[in-house]
């Protein structure tokens, strides 16, 4: 779209006043009568012809006119530094401000928070073709804001590059409000909405449940606070002013999840919630218009969460007793020795004091037990003496009384500290990882077995956690250095998880994390990210330093599976998917990754018969002299037509038999298939064809792969030239002598030595100056985003300067167009190959090319 020029524009008047004065030129000329009769109607015509222009510029201009300001949505034109050139009705009604106070200024004056560059990104991907989309808030002359959602795209306006950018607005979303109400309806947290007065003007379903609100009663008088006597998690009764929607009313800032007790006067029950208050701000406003508060109910959690595992020993008695009515605690003078205290507890608190958590809140959960329905306890808790000194005790007690206002608590105090470390240590030494001190295999299977068969605690979720290059440092440094890494992950794991989940060492470099997600459910992929997070940092071993990555699965019972051999089954299977797909990385376990599991295992029994049942092909895709077109080379590339399973790609079983191993034998069968067809070309008068094959870092490794190449050359009566043989960059990092004497053992053969996809993994360029190489080949990732990716433009431009100074070759994989091409000469790179000149080619069709004149293979 290209606006006609308005007169009214400053731009635009030199044109106008330029068609005018041409026309008082005309008039002036026609008015003489020395005029040659032709000239004369050649003037007329000319005449005509501007008027009619003028009036269909006039026209053009009041139809685009028309049409800009018919949009309903604020419509403005920008210049590429943001300043306004137009601004339609609707924009100026949007903003309350005239056409002048907009036009001509920076959009800044409509949204003052934009930051100094923020025209980069719009740019950048305006230039790419696409549409720019972004949610912002834009400011109205009275200095109010609403959000909008501007659509920008490219547009040539007078002459110039501009944008075009329409800003929809989403003040006014009832649609969502009306879904969001709907949600709010069948959520099972209660919701209440508050208004500036503290008044109710909305409550859910799960509200009304929860406080017992039947028909006909209304929630704002049901919840009175004179009804209610509210108490924060310790017992202490509220002021007004600090419940949570008053304080986020007042504040304007989110409480999170407070933890109160609202017990009604008249039926006696106490209600115990956790609480989130919102607030919640007009469109324009600076104040909080209302406030949502979202609540669940937790009376039974709070009642249950004292109630943990018991443990035994033995020791020396004590008496205690304790008056709840006036909170009243009396102990024997071996009690009191037992616990340790600076001096005689008097109150519960005091007595509680001696207590570690969680013990303490077991120990009051029992005693609120005896006062709410009467009989005993006997607990065994961990406390910690005035001096430092750790304790175990056996606490026993019963009601005396069954008036709740007067209750008497009676017990004894027993010291099973001796018995407790003793216990302790076998229990420590029979569930422990020795390495890592961790949990090991047995304790945590027996620790998932127990809360999958409690159905309280079936709500669990396992992290399967498998540390990525764990084995290159193992191989390059050593098992002591393994060990040190293994430790050093654990550490970071554990800090990571820290109180909310039980880490385990599984086996290897696998651990396991097993969490609670009943009061949570976000909760593991919260710790997943957590423990990838710190494995950003690298690990250090002495002088050297490896970036270990994590890959994560997470399975969920009872969804994913009531028993811990299958809820670890279909973590290992997510967490392989994460491992395969990008690492560093989680994945949640889905009935798909079962079903690709099971594919997988399918592809690599299939995959075990495939080079017997001769089901293998090469094609050969050519390598182009980018500048001349002609061919120079050929890439061999392997295809798989399973009789079960149909045409595979090749990304997908290569991987499954580098996993597999089977990759050797494949390898072997391609090197062979590749020179036989050399030979084959040979024979047939096509010269000499270099064939590139890639080779495995499993065959890299083997002992012979010098010998085997060698041996398959003689056999075809093949020069070392005629073989290009592609590694991939992990072959770098193997600084060893068996690896410099197989490179120097296959470039004394003659054959061409490349480092295939250079820039996706190690990158060794300490190791790379070492190697006998002769060239490198830039990825298909990387070429594919020239010339318009800047990080792809500056990886190609970095691989071209490595190879130049050390004198490589080069080649470019997947050109797939002119401008690909166009750059990738500038920039210096020889050879490519890539759609753009052929697919992979069946032998024939290979040598149908190499028998074309333009196409014989070049010595360039």
């Amino acid at each position: 779209m290209r606006p006609p020029a308005d007169p009214a524009d400053p731009g635009a008047r030199p044109t106008c006043e330029a068609v005018a004065a041409t026309l008082a030129s005309l008039q002036e000329a026609l008015a003489g009568s020395a005029l040659d009769p032709a000239l004369r109607a050649l003037l007329e015509q000319a005449q005509l012809a501007l008027h009619a222009s003028l009036a269909e510029t006039d026209e053009a201009r009041l139809r685009y006119r028309a049409l800009f300001d018919a949009v309903p949505d604020p419509v403005s034109i920008l210049a590429e530094d943001g300043t306004v050139l137009d601004l339609n009705k609707a924009g100026m009604a949007a903003y309350k401000r005239p056409r002048e106070e907009i036009v001509g200024k920076n959009i800044n004056v409509l949204n003052p928070e934009l930051p100094h560059d923020h025209m980069g990104p719009v740019w950048e991907t305006l230039n790419r073709g696409e549409t720019y989309v972004i949610e912002v808030t834009n400011m109205r002359a009275d200095g109010t804001r609403f959000p909008v959602e501007v659509h920008s795209a490219n547009l040539v306006y007078d002459g110039r590059k501009s944008l075009v950018a329409v800003a929809r607005d989403l003040s006014g979303r009832r649609d969502a409000e009306l879904r969001y109400r709907e949600l709010m309806e069948v959520i099972d947290k209660g919701i209440v909405v508050q208004n500036q007065a503290h008044e109710i003007v909305y409550a859910n379903r799960a509200a009304m449940r929860i406080f017992g609100v039947g028909e006909g009663k209304r929630m704002d008088e049901e919840l009175s606070l004179d009804h209610w006597r509210i108490v924060d998690q310790h017992g202490r009764e509220m002021a007004r002013d600090a419940l949570p929607s008053y304080r986020a009313l007042s504040t304007g800032q989110v409480v999170e999840s407070q933890v109160l007790g609202m017990y009604h006067r008249e039926n006696k029950q106490l209600l115990w919630l956790t609480v989130t208050s919102v607030p919640q701000f007009a469109a324009g406003g600076d104040q909080p218009a209302q406030v949502t508060s979202i609540f669940s109910d937790v009376t039974a959690l709070k009642r249950d969460s004292a109630l943990f595992d018991r443990a035994q020993s033995l020791a020396h008695i004590g008496g205690w007793e304790w008056d709840t009515g006036r909170d009243r605690i009396y102990l024997t003078d071996e009690a009191v020795r037992i616990l340790g205290p600076a001096q005689a507890p008097t109150g519960i608190e005091a007595m509680l004091a001696c207590l570690r958590e969680p013990d303490r809140r077991r120990f009051r959960g029992a005693m609120e037990q005896v006062i709410e329905t009467g009989g005993g306890f006997d607990l065994e808790l961990q406390g910690s003496r005035l001096d430092g000194h750790p304790f175990w005790i056996r606490v026993i007690g019963e009601a005396e009384a069954t008036d709740p206002t007067s209750a008497r608590i009676t017990g004894t105090l027993q010291d099973i500290s001796l018995d407790k470390r003793a216990e302790e240590t076998l229990r420590i030494q029979a569930r422990t990882d020795p390495l890592t001190g961790l949990m090991n295999r047995d304790a945590v299977l027996n620790e998932l077995g127990t809360r999958l068969i409690d159905p309280v605690h079936a709500q669990v979720a396992l992290l399967y956690i498998d540390l990525d290059r764990f084995k290159t440092v193992n191989d390059v440094l050593g098992h002591s250095a393994g060990d040190e890494l293994l430790m050093q992950a654990a550490t970071r794991i554990l800090d990571a998880v820290g109180t909310e989940g039980l880490v385990a060492r599984f086996g290897g470099d696998e651990f396991l994390v097993v969490c609670d997600t009943s009061g949570d459910p976000a909760q593991p992929e919260r710790l997943a990210d957590a423990v990838l997070g710190a494995f950003a940092e690298s690990f250090r071993f002495d002088k050297d330093e490896f970036a270990i990555t994590a890959s994560i699965g997470i399975a969920r019972a009872p969804a994913d599976g009531l028993r811990p051999q299958q809820l670890i089954q279909h973590a290992d299977i997510a967490m392989y998917d994460s491992k395969h797909r990008s690492r560093n990385a989680w994945q949640a376990f889905t009935p798909e990754l079962a079903r690709r599991q099971q594919d997988r295992l399918q592809i690599e029994t299939q995959l075990r018969r495939a080079v017997d049942n001769q089901e293998f092909r090469l094609v050969y895709q050519p390598q182009v002299d980018l500048r001349r077109g002609r061919i120079v080379a050929a890439e061999a590339l392997i295809r798989w037509q399973n009789h079960q399973l149909g045409e595979l790609r090749p990304d997908l079983f290569i991987s499954h038999a580098e996993t597999t191993g089977d990759i050797v034998r494949i390898g072997s069968w391609v090197l062979r298939e590749a020179c036989r067809q050399v030979r084959e070309w040979r024979d047939m008068g096509l010269g000499i064809v270099r064939v590139a094959v890639n080779v495995s870092y499993r065959q890299f490794a083997g002992d012979e792969l010098a010998e085997n190449v060698r041996a398959v050359l003689a056999e075809y009566d093949l020069p070392g030239s005629a073989l290009e043989l592609e590694f991939t960059e992990r072959v770098l990092i193997e600084d060893a002598p068996a690896t410099l004497k197989t490179f120097a053992e296959l470039r004394a053969l003659g054959v061409v030595l490349t480092i295939d996809d250079f820039g996706e993994g190690y990158s060794a360029l300490n190791y790379l100056r070492r190697l006998p190489i002769h060239g490198l080949k830039i990825s298909q990732l990387f070429t594919e985003g020239v010339p318009n990716n800047r990080s792809d433009v500056a990886v190609c431009q970095a691989v071209s300067a490595i190879a130049r100074s050390l004198g490589l070759g080069l080649v470019a994989e997947g050109v797939e167009s002119e401008a690909q091409r166009q750059f990738l000469l500038q920039l210096g790179v020889p050879i490519g190959q890539g759609f753009l000149f052929a697919p992979g080619l069946s032998p024939d069709e290979f040598a149908s090319r190499l028998r074309s004149p333009e196409e014989r293979v070049s010595n360039a």
